[in-house]
């Protein structure tokens, strides 16, 4: 596993690289690629969707030749500021500090958000000052839903990363009541409904507000949530953020090897012999014999760690120590455990294939859409099967936080699927 660039770097090229690519979270550079694949396919399908007549522009008036106000050098110098305090000061101090806490620190250089802040403030000031005039003017703007990507994209990032932080403190309430403020701030703790559900709502009130037909809108972006989530979960499983199955006590961690074992007994024996990570376990589940774990040997067609898997190097540093491994990320499962967040990237590939392949093909506005829906929740709601995850008791059920969402995004997939039906056209007489 590659927590972040600094381990993928050292091992594939087998060089000591710079200390300031421990600070390129593996998890956060995907999702960052994630958004900019989401942006490039949506704009995409938007176009084709307006040369098709199904969505227009809208006409915007706005002010031209005004030079740079206040407010927006102060505000590009405090955001210069921050970049350049967290950024520069990791050359100053990057064999001082720790990477996963660095960002909600109060470290930096100060020198450094001086010159940045500095930098972006000039850069706006005389940007605004060249296209100034001496008569300011109002003018109309085409803007075509296209144009609009780059906003929806910032909406869906701001919005998703609050959604899914709510949502995992909510999910995980004890742990949030032990640490409010460590938990908010924490880099990792994300829940995808969480995200999804917040920034559709907020989507939606962007697209109201601008005009934009919501039913097409949202048919586009459909394929685009599939693989953005796909590659999303690609961050998940190359950081090894938790996002893994329950055990699979059918095999067990030969150095880096998995290797078929003799199933329970051998389970608990590796518990045993590792007192400090069985007691973490004991914590997180009660006792030895609340933790989930299932036998199921895969077929020799796979490599085993396609069923079982250890996540060494993994960024929540949840494991046993690994030989010869000093530092930070030193630690890996053991027993192996499912690779969901794997099976989560082969699957949601496909769909993302079939949504795409249907978007010219169902034509009645919302019903692919409705297909995402049902087809996300059904995805989620079995490899839930198979993870570990905070249970309700609801008469009696015990479901998960996401097996209850999935459910209701099943439900309201199939209502939109029916509602969005192709209408009949009655003649009258």
């Amino acid at each position: 596993m590659y927590p972040n660039l600094y381990f993928f770097l050292k091992e594939a090229l087998d060089i000591e690289p710079w200390t300031f690519t421990k600070y390129i979270n593996s998890f956060g550079l995907l999702v960052a690629v994630a958004f900019l694949v989401a942006a490039y396919i949506l704009k995409i399908e938007l176009k084709r969707k307006e040369k098709l007549g199904l969505l227009a522009f809208t006409e915007e008036k706005i002010m031209v030749g005004k030079p740079a106000s206040a407010i927006e050098l102060i505000l590009h110098f405090v955001f210069g500021f921050f970049v350049g305090y967290k950024i520069i000061g990791v050359f100053f101090n990057g064999d001082q500090i720790i990477p996963q806490d660095y960002i909600f620190s109060t470290q930096g250089s100060v020198l450094g958000g001086l010159i940045l802040g500095g930098f972006f403030t000039a850069t706006r000031y005389f940007e605004k000052k060249k296209s100034s005039l001496a008569n300011p003017e109002v003018k109309s703007f085409k803007v075509w839903p296209h144009e609009r990507v780059g906003d929806i994209i910032v909406i869906a990032a701001i919005a998703g990363f609050l959604g899914a932080k709510i949502f995992d403190n909510l999910e995980n309430w004890d742990r949030f009541i032990q640490d409010p403020i460590g938990n908010l701030l924490a880099p990792s703790g994300l829940t995808f409904y969480g995200g999804l559900i917040l920034a559709t709502i907020c989507i939606l009130y962007f697209a109201r507000k601008k005009k934009i037909g919501i039913r097409h809108l949202v048919d586009a972006a459909a394929p685009v949530l599939m693989i953005g989530y796909a590659i999303g979960r690609m961050g998940c499983h190359i950081s090894g953020d938790g996002d893994w199955g329950v055990f699979n006590s059918a095999y067990k961690v030969d150095e880096k090897n998995m290797i078929v074992s003799s199933h329970d007994s051998l389970f608990r024996s590796n518990l045993v012999n590792n007192p400090d990570y069985t007691d973490y376990l004991i914590r997180e589940f009660g006792s030895i014999d609340k933790i989930p774990h299932i036998s199921f040997e895969g077929s020799s067609v796979l490599p085993n760690w396609f069923w079982a898997y250890n996540y060494p190097h993994n960024v929540n540093e949840i494991g046993v120590q690994i030989a010869g491994c000093t530092g930070s990320y030193c630690q890996q499962l053991s027993p192996p455990v499912f690779p969901t967040t794997l099976y989560e990237i082969i699957a949601c590939s496909l769909l993302f294939l079939v949504l795409w392949s249907l978007r010219k093909k169902i034509t009645a506005p919302g019903r692919i859409f409705g297909l995402y829906l049902f087809l996300n929740g059904m995805e989620r709601f079995l490899v839930e099967k198979i993870r570990v995850n905070t249970t309700y008791t609801i008469f009696g059920f015990h479901p998960t936080q996401a097996e209850i969402i999935s459910s209701l995004l099943m439900i309201i997939g199939i209502a939109v699927w029916i509602q969005a039906a192709p209408k009949k056209l009655t003649i009258n007489p």
